[in-house]
């Protein structure tokens, strides 16, 4: 110690510090290496390690835990289209119903005395609401035309619920550590892309889905750009329609206020460790052309879809919105190979001719027993609208 102190008294600094005693300066310098070894840095302990690693992971997460991409869910396989078109009537059928009462041709070819009366909607009731996959398609109903005053006689939808109604949701209970209220978060926003796909009427006449797409994560992977590119420049490898229902302002408009829904949602678990939806959901639309004409004709839209809303604490995620993990689409009473976007539904007035004529299967819309994406290629035919 003397000689650190001779050093610093025989330099140019003040001679104060040659006064110094010895014990403080001793204590300054046990003092000095404490300090330097509380704030050296130290090896962590493996139970430190392990922590800091989770905590990086939920806030950095690897690339696998970015949720899924589109591309990577095969997106456009999920949800193979198949189109039917005009309303198809087996000959003989046909023969019959003629020679009994012309008038029935436009609607269900295997209608009967019961159901509704010719040109009124009444003398039904509703039906309950679906709560398991049907086994069978809808009963047989009268065939009556559809007109303006009445554009759902003849169709077994006569009896569904009018537009949001229809899309009724389960009651949410807690599904292991994910709250009650992330699974009623989950499925009123599976019901909101609902309704605002296939409901809002300006969407339905053709307008840019604005508050469906805003329901949907923009942190999901390409998803949002394909639908987007759909939407300005639909093809046959990017239809709008696989999501949206959606008309031509200038071809048709509906007939009326009400479009009919009728289908189930359920929710499970997920596979990113949020709530799972399953919805699987029919749309029936009464439409007229936009010429004037009071000729009325119906399309009708299943569309199969399953989101999940995804945990934030362990994806990249937006909270509260939704990751779309595949979606089908079935379209009965709709030309086939027109990829502009817009759904274009046959008249019976119209129905193409000869060649033109479709030659595929006959397919019964209504029939939501059917498994989608198992028919034959092939332009086809609907049983009835």
């Amino acid at each position: 110690m003397s000689d650190r102190r001779s050093e610093q008294s025989s330099g140019d600094e003040p001679s104060s510090s040659s006064s110094m005693p010895d014990e403080v300066w001793e204590q300054f310098i046990r003092d000095t290496e404490r300090d330097i070894r509380k704030s050296a840095p130290k090896e962590p302990s493996a139970r430190a390690r392990e922590v800091t690693e989770r905590l990086k992971g939920q806030q950095e997460p690897e690339g696998w835990r970015t949720g899924p991409a589109w591309q990577e869910m095969n997106g456009r396989a999920a949800r193979r289209r198949k189109i039917w078109t005009v309303v198809g009537l087996p000959l003989a059928v046909a023969v019959a119903v003629v020679a009994m009462r012309p008038s029935l041709i436009p609607g269900d070819p295997f209608g009967s005395s019961s159901g509704a009366s010719s040109g009124t909607d009444t003398a039904t009731s509703p039906l309950p609401a679906e709560t398991a996959a049907p086994t069978a398609p809808p009963s047989a109903v009268a065939a009556d035309t559809p007109t303006l005053d009445h554009p759902f006689a003849g169709s077994p939808a006569l009896r569904w619920a009018d537009g949001a109604a229809g899309i009724v949701l389960p009651k949410a209970t807690a599904l292991g550590s994910i709250p009650k209220d992330r699974v009623e978060l989950a499925l009123h926003q599976t019901k909101k892309l609902l309704v605002d796909a296939n409901l809002d009427p300006e969407v339905v006449a053709g307008a840019h889905p604005d508050a469906a797409l805003a329901v949907l994560d923009p942190r999901q992977p390409g998803l949002l750009d394909e639908l987007n590119t759909a939407l300005h420049t639909p093809s046959k490898t990017h239809d709008p329609l696989s999501l949206f229902s959606r008309f031509d302002p200038e071809d048709v408009h509906l007939a009326g206020q009400v479009v009919k829904t009728r289908g189930r949602i359920t929710f499970a678990k997920g596979k990113y460790e949020g709530v799972a939806v399953h919805a699987d959901f029919t749309f029936v639309y009464p439409v007229v052309r936009a010429d004037g004409s009071d000729e009325v004709t119906r399309t009708i839209v299943r569309r199969i879809i399953d989101t999940e809303l995804s945990d934030p604490a362990h994806y990249r995620v937006t909270p509260g919105r939704l990751t779309l993990l595949g979606y089908d689409e079935d379209a009965g009473n709709s030309a086939c190979d027109i990829d502009d976007g817009y759904l274009h539904p046959q008249f019976p007035s119209q129905a193409p001719t000869g060649s033109a004529a479709p030659t595929g299967p006959s397919i019964d819309p209504y029939d939501r027993s059917r498994k989608l994406g198992n028919e034959p290629e092939g332009c086809g035919t609907v049983s009835r609208t």
